[in-house]
């Protein structure tokens, strides 16, 4: 009896649609309100772009593309020519600008809970920005707001400078615990009655790593005590929130009062100029905000969440180099946003967008929180994202 031979893997290219209109056939005796009253049962439903070409399954492909796999727009061109549909990188570019004015008042929606989270974590990166009247590009800043589990979105923000502005006007009037780095530009937000910061030891353990060759014992020394408090995060890591505070009010802070008696020790000895007597400073001007993770069991001890989630700018600025205009930064903040927030839910992105930008058009404007990804996830519980093993 022959043996069943393994069948090969195979692929197949990805089918794209493109719109025909409908054959009318207007039977003779028809008058012009009947042909009208036809035609109009017959008009296509209305599309996210309005009067523009692409549906809104095209739109969340090459979204979820650039945004969430980054290709850029122009390897996007081509990967679409390959099958068969000839695109401009100039008309997709379009396409994402219009797709993030449909998704706007969403992300408006998304950022609002943002802000009324408990928790807010935040960070910035850097992206070169094209500028016409300059001999160069110019840099821009891509900032991330990541709400607390009540809020679970990551949303993302563009300034086309770093500025204080930028932060001061997302935040605005909010409450409550803001976890960030040393950036100037949080300092008024958190002079502010409300408004507590947190501050990240990840920088602080990064300053005395870089020590380490000028300086080994007693950068050595600050790591290792450093060391010590991250231990004691490990324990309480998947714990309810108010066991972490217990354990870190029992082990933590005894540890802090000796770090800062040995930081106040080597401050009076250490050249402040020195890579050693610079990072010890920068320890000291953040100390109470480093102390602020002890005291509630939903704080991190670091910012490394909101660090995490501008991987994807860092990688897609290896990709598409710079954006065009203040207009595409902006552009791609909001899109980044829905692709971040689903990545953070583990909800297929492009299942969201496909289903979020068909509904947009006609969905009342009171009810948009159903589209939100949170709500829209527990709607469609299968469309989980999948990963490789």
């Amino acid at each position: 009896m022959p043996e069943e031979a393994d069948q090969p893997a195979e692929s197949t290219p990805i089918e794209i649609v493109l719109p025909s209109g409908p054959t009318v056939r207007v039977p003779r005796g028809f008058d012009s309100k009947t042909l009208d009253a036809v035609l109009a049962v017959l008009e296509k439903p209305p599309q996210p772009i309005d009067k523009g070409l692409p549906g809104p399954g095209l739109l969340a492909n090459v979204i979820t593309g650039k945004y969430g796999d980054h290709p850029p727009l122009y390897r996007q061109e081509d990967i679409l020519s390959r099958h068969g549909v000839t695109l401009s990188r100039a008309t997709l570019c379009e396409w994402m600008a219009r797709a993030a004015e449909v998704l706007r008042p969403l992300h408006d929606v998304m950022a609002g809970l943002a802000r009324s989270s408990k928790v807010i974590w935040t960070d910035d990166t850097t992206v070169p920005v094209w500028d016409p009247t300059l001999p160069a590009t110019r840099i821009g800043r891509f900032l991330v707001y990541v709400g607390d589990d009540w809020n679970p979105f990551r949303v993302y923000d563009f300034t086309p400078r770093r500025t204080r502005d930028g932060p001061e006007r997302f935040l605005g009037s909010y409450q409550g615990y803001l976890q960030a780095d040393a950036f100037s530009g949080y300092d008024r937000i958190c002079t502010e009655p409300g408004v507590i910061k947190v501050a990240c030891w990840a920088h602080v353990r990064r300053k005395f790593y870089e020590c380490r060759t000028t300086a080994p014992v007693l950068a050595h020394e600050a790591l290792a005590r450093i060391r010590q408090l991250y231990r004691i995060e490990a324990e309480c890591r998947a714990l309810p929130a108010a066991k972490p505070r217990e354990i870190r009010q029992r082990d933590a802070v005894p540890l802090l009062a000796a770090f800062e008696a040995w930081l106040d020790e080597q401050c009076r000895q250490m050249l402040p100029k020195s890579p050693l007597g610079k990072a010890i400073a920068y320890a000291r001007n953040q100390w109470q905000g480093l102390q602020t993770y002890t005291r509630d069991g939903e704080l991190s001890i670091d910012n490394n969440l909101a660090e995490r989630t501008l991987r994807a700018q860092a990688i897609g600025r290896m990709n598409y180099l710079f954006v065009g205009s203040d207009r595409g930064g902006r552009t791609a903040a909001v899109l980044y946003s829905f692709v971040g927030s689903c990545r953070r839910l583990g909800a297929d992105s492009f299942a969201y967008l496909r289903d979020v930008l068909e509904r947009l058009p006609t969905h009342p404007a009171e009810r948009l929180g159903e589209l939100l990804p949170d709500a829209w996830f527990v709607a469609h519980p299968n469309a989980r994202r999948k990963v490789a093993s």
